[in-house]
């Protein structure tokens, strides 16, 4: 079954993750497929909630690496609000000597002074400063300065993380949700005498093309992972999601690939589908935001993880993979 891959601005990278829950939403609301529902029904209700379900791992992954950065963003401005105190403690000193010097003789807090009284005073006592030096006035108005904007900094550093942290969250239950509906239909599929379609034809034949050191230290890694449990947001080493697979495979050959397919897309050198080589990249279901990855292992095959249900597998790229195809990437 061909589907024609989707287009999508790529300014709509980010908008992608965040969107999917939304549009998971209503694939997953229609329920289970009644019972008499045919074959072929059940097999597409499947194909659309596997792309579903690549969709809602890649926002899942996206929105624990946005979390992530939140978190790495509130804790650095933490460190500079925590120096920055450490330098108005010792700027109060100096705004100290300030009001001593404007107010001769005053024993109590030197800030106090300007606050202390019923509004008018106070006006008034801000007023009695106007004598002061320019240098002085400007070591008062430093600090306040200093002290409100690194209030801002962490109150805006806070808040970004709080909104990550429920987008992450948001994220977990939608894909919680996807796979749940995908394990209903396998199981109506299943029972209707359908056959997974995405799984393709496994293959332990090896590539017989030639490829570099690099490349095939890259799939000599992958194959050793087939079999292993696929896990949301796996990054190995004991289980993995698609774009974790490809992400710790070509780190043996020293690549640093991004984490999500979003990025890794974007990470080599494009090429068409009957130039691909052992090593590249497939990407599927959408061609600027794809949601799922495999990598190319030669003959046809390709190393991948799909959900859940299935372990990590060398399958055939005929009919299903080949037919929601949408672009390949080499890297290295």
């Amino acid at each position: 079954m061909t589907r024609n891959p989707k287009t999508r601005t790529r300014g709509a990278r980010r908008g992608a993750a965040v969107g999917c829950v939304a549009a998971g939403a209503l694939l997953l609301s229609s329920g289970t497929a009644l019972a008499d529902t045919t074959v072929e029904q059940a097999r597409e209700r499947y194909e659309a909630l596997q792309e579903e379900l690549s969709a809602l791992n890649e926002a899942y992954n996206q929105a624990e690496e946005d979390h992530a950065a939140a978190e790495a963003e509130l804790a650095d401005v933490e460190e500079r609000l925590e120096e920055a105190q450490g330098e108005l403690d010792s700027m109060s000193g100096d705004v100290g000597s300030i009001v001593r010097t404007a107010y001769t003789g005053q024993t109590h807090d030197p800030l106090a002074v300007l606050f202390e009284g019923d509004p008018d005073a106070s006006l008034q006592s801000i007023a009695d400063l106007n004598f002061l030096s320019e240098g002085q006035q400007a070591v008062l108005g430093d600090y306040v300065t200093e002290f409100e904007h690194a209030e801002l900094l962490h109150e805006a550093a806070d808040r970004a993380e709080t909104e990550a942290a429920q987008a992450l969250e948001d994220a977990e239950a939608a894909r919680a949700a996807g796979e749940t509906a995908l394990d209903e239909q396998a199981e109506l599929l299943e029972e209707l005498g359908g056959a997974d379609p995405t799984a393709g034809t496994s293959s332990a034949s090896g590539v017989d093309v030639a490829v570099s050191g690099d490349v095939q230290a890259v799939l000599d890694f992958a194959r050793a992972q087939v079999g292993k449990p696929y896990q949301w947001g796996g990054t190995g080493p004991d289980a993995y999601d698609c774009s974790g697979l490809v992400q710790a495979a070509w780190a043996q050959a020293g690549v640093s690939l991004p984490r999500t397919t979003y990025d890794q897309v974007n990470a080599g050198t494009r090429v068409s589908r009957d130039q691909v080589q052992p090593g590249d990249l497939l990407f599927f279901y959408d061609e600027s935001a794809p949601s799922h990855v495999g990598l190319y292992s030669g003959n046809g095959m390709m190393i991948h993880g799909s959900n859940p249900d299935k372990p990590l597998e060398e399958v055939a790229l005929a009919d299903y993979w080949d037919g929601v195809f949408t672009s390949a990437v080499r890297v290295g």
